[in-house]
């Protein structure tokens, strides 16, 4: 054998122990509002591996830009707890502010904004001090929020104000409130920066609004048949990155909506579980994975078919959920 072909044969070897390994797993973290625990899955078998302790009423749930750490919020116990990604121990809290629900991080990693629906508020946490930097007056019973991709602003959400005000990063200050259907519960921004859509929860619609002139450019509704209008209800949303899908969860509806992001097309509904709340992507963008509250469980969706692949029974009433990065 020549050398030549010794060198071909070991490259092909290599490639085949490649092309058999399977791709890396993401851990998979999902808040169980009413187990007041968090459960641990991977991505890969979709089953779970672990569950974590936590405080009271765990809603809200996101990750570190590095992975390093998990924040969950304690609503009822008034509090943002730590948790080690690593070790998937609680290592501190945070001074979120009363009642945390929801909250988004910063393009940065640097800070948090936290939705406090008791007091008409969102409260600015800075992560490396682990302190409060500002406290925001907004409507009535604010919940959701998001943050623009250059992190310059913040919408958040008033169920009962139902409106989205405009948050200058900056100055703290509200520049715009945007008047939406009934009971907005979630805010998410397009990757490019050119719109936020907002849901509202009772309303069944959600309102797309231009990020430079705060108008609304498109109403989306709904449409099942055999079911009530009153049964469609949209909460947590996602946009693909490249800002041609997005998917909704339609509460009651026991259905996530797939969306053309282009034309607002409503391209298909996704049977899942009981009361689909909120939804996250893997980071490779290959499942978006819904939380079915009343059935206990999480359903993973093939992003690219629209097909769901597998129900995971989790922890009690699963409200949030996130993927940690490799």
């Amino acid at each position: 054998m020549t050398m030549r072909n010794a060198a071909t044969l070991i490259a092909f070897g290599l490639l085949a122990v490649m092309s058999a390994s399977p791709a890396l797993a993401y851990k998979v973290y999902v808040s169980n509002e009413k187990g007041n625990s968090v459960s641990v899955l991977d991505s890969n078998s979709m089953e779970v591996v672990k569950t974590i302790k936590v405080g009271q009423r765990p809603r809200g749930i996101t990750v570190s830009k590095d992975g390093k750490f998990l924040y969950v919020c304690a609503s009822d116990d008034d509090t943002i707890e730590i948790i080690d990604t690593a070790t998937d121990e609680i290592v501190g809290t945070l001074p979120s502010g009363p009642d945390p629900e929801l909250f988004v991080l910063s393009p940065d990693g640097k800070r948090l904004y936290v939705a406090n629906e008791d007091d008409n508020l969102v409260t600015v946490l800075d992560l490396e001090k682990r302190s409060v930097i500002t406290e925001i007056p907004v409507g009535v019973e604010p919940e959701g929020m998001g943050v623009s991709p250059d992190g310059k602003t913040v919408v958040n959400t008033s169920e009962t104000t139902n409106m989205a005000h405009f948050i200058d990063v900056g100055t703290h200050e509200i520049t715009n409130n945007v008047l939406v259907d009934a009971r907005p519960r979630f805010a998410e921004f397009k990757q490019d920066g050119s719109e936020v859509w907002v849901t509202a929860e009772i309303g069944g619609t959600i309102s797309v609004i231009d990020t430079k002139t705060h108008q609304i450019k498109k109403k989306i509704g709904f449409e099942i048949p055999g079911l009530a209008k009153e049964a469609i209800q949209p909460v947590g949303v996602r946009i693909t990155k490249d800002g041609k899908k997005a998917f909704v969860a339609l509460g009651p509806a026991n259905r996530v909506a797939e969306i053309d992001g282009d034309t607002y097309e409503v391209k298909r509904y996704i049977l899942v579980g009981q009361r689909v709340w909120q939804l996250a992507f893997t980071p490779d963008e290959k499942y978006v994975i819904a939380t079915n509250g009343n059935s206990n469980d999480v359903t993973f969706i093939d992003v690219q078919s629209g097909e769901p692949v597998k129900s995971t029974t989790v922890g009690e009433l699963p409200w949030g959920v996130v993927v940690q990065p490799q």
